[in-house]
């Protein structure tokens, strides 16, 4: 595992969150809250099992990307 790899790693991180490596701290919150709500488990619960087993993946992924940014950029 070299540089490169966590330079492409941060960069997937700011795309699951749909958004550029430079914006402020405060757009990392808000596009964080958008997609966890978006993507959160429950707001599909009706829509079926396979639904579901995606909306947790992207979930989790999404959960993922934010604390990955939060570490690099020291947000609390």
């Amino acid at each position: 595992t070299g540089k490169g790899n966590s330079i492409q790693r941060s960069e997937s991180d700011y795309k699951i969150l749909e958004i550029e490596p430079n914006v402020t701290d405060e757009e990392v919150k808000k596009a964080y809250r958008k997609m966890a709500v978006k993507f959160h488990p429950d707001k599909v619960a009706h829509e079926g099992e396979a639904v579901q087993k995606a909306a947790t993946e992207k979930f989790k992924k999404v959960q993922e990307a934010y604390e990955n940014i939060k570490k690099k950029r020291g947000i609390n």
